[in-house]
């Protein structure tokens, strides 16, 4: 049972299951409750935490929305590109605060530009408004170097690093999946670049690389995180029918899509009977048959204390999140979670509270909070 709940203030304060009367619900090592913190969302895809206690929230239908202490603001944001194209599984992807944002205000917001027929993945920052009303200063910084058709395959999560670069993950465009090989454009890489969008002195040498290229050969990723642990990028890819797979990032390596992978095609065609090649890196996880995972992080809140360092997987066709247990670079175990709730899974995120927040991927989606049962 969910019950519906404003955030309890804006610390983000966890309120315990007796307080809402809600069922707990009980996994290997910590038993919890959900509360359903926002509705009323229509296809959310990514969630930022702001330091005063709000919440934003993107919609791939083209909208950013805030989340305060009293639930979902009816206005979106402002300010957003005009050529922002909502096609399929292109439209307004992740946002993320910038390191120093307490000081400067800014946000990074990848999302799909162009047409139907002639699009792009892009990102760009902007200044937040004081009253988190309005986008002001909108600056692309980047473009993906090859225009395609149809509105799949968009990558875009954002990852910052401690070194003043961020990583930016690119898709293949669905039906480019060949370019995901050719690393002179951007189809099916991993960027690294400066904060302003300018490319690192220091990024991997890859013969005839596009610009900012740091990795290449894979297919659709949409989960990049770093292990609290061990400091190496995890990075997390659909596969197709099967194949779904996570990366530990490497300058310069190539993941090998579509010349090996350990899926196969929708109507259930081979692409490759080769699972390996020298040369080509291999994941440290796959997935068959494929959960469509959309969404990771490692944990790192102080709410469930058996969960430290544990990484969770949001996953769409799959509809749960998967907790996988983590020894430094290594999964040694999987646990699923939220099955019961018959939901797609867009993003997964640890909250300033240190609850483990989810979004719901629908026309109607919400913003889910996962606490400690007491």
């Amino acid at each position: 049972m969910i019950r519906s709940t404003a955030i309890a203030s804006l610390s983000f304060l966890a309120l315990s299951s007796a307080a809402f009367g809600q069922e707990v619900v009980e996994s290997e090592q910590a038993d919890f409750v959900v509360e359903t913190v926002a509705g009323g969302l229509e296809y959310p895809w990514s969630i930022a935490f702001l330091p005063s206690g709000e919440m934003l929230v993107t919609e791939r239908e083209g909208r950013l929305r805030v989340v305060d202490a009293d639930g979902l603001r009816e206005a979106p944001v402002s300010g957003l590109p005009d050529d922002l194209l909502v096609e399929r599984q292109g439209g307004l992807l992740d946002v993320a605060l910038a390191p120093d944002f307490a000081t400067s205000r800014m946000v990074y917001f990848s999302y799909a530009e162009g047409t139907a027929d002639d699009n792009n993945t892009a990102l760009a920052r902007a200044t937040l408004s004081e009253d988190l009303t309005a986008l002001e200063n909108v600056e692309d910084i980047f473009h993906v170097n090859f225009d395609k058709a149809g509105g799949f395959h968009f990558g875009g999560r954002i990852l910052f690093n401690t070194d003043g670069t961020l990583f930016l993950t690119l898709g293949d465009g669905g039906n480019y999946q060949d370019q995901a090989q050719n690393p002179e454009n951007h189809l099916g890489a991993v960027v690294r670049l400066n904060l302003d969008g300018s490319i690192p002195s220091d990024n991997p040498m890859i013969e005839n690389a596009a610009p900012g290229v740091y990795s290449y050969g894979h297919r659709n990723a949409q989960g990049i995180a770093r292990n609290p642990i061990t400091g190496s990028v995890w990075e997390l890819e659909h596969g197709a029918r099967g194949g779904d797979e996570i990366n530990i990032l490497d300058a310069g390596a190539n993941y090998g899509w579509p010349e090996i992978t350990y899926g196969i095609n929708y109507d259930g065609t081979i692409i490759t009977e080769e699972r390996e090649r020298e040369g080509l890196a291999q994941p440290i996880w796959y997935w068959n048959p494929s959960i469509a995972p959309s969404g990771m992080m490692f944990y790192t809140g102080d709410s469930f204390e058996h969960w430290q360092g544990d990484l969770f997987v949001s996953a769409l066709a799959g509809s749960k999140i998967e907790r996988l247990e983590v020894d430094g670079d290594r999964v040694i175990s999987v646990e699923p979670l939220l099955e019961d709730l018959g939901q797609r899974f867009r993003d997964v995120r640890t909250g300033p509270d240190g609850a483990i927040y989810t979004l719901t991927d629908d026309f109607e989606g919400s913003v889910l909070r996962l606490v400690p049962a007491e």
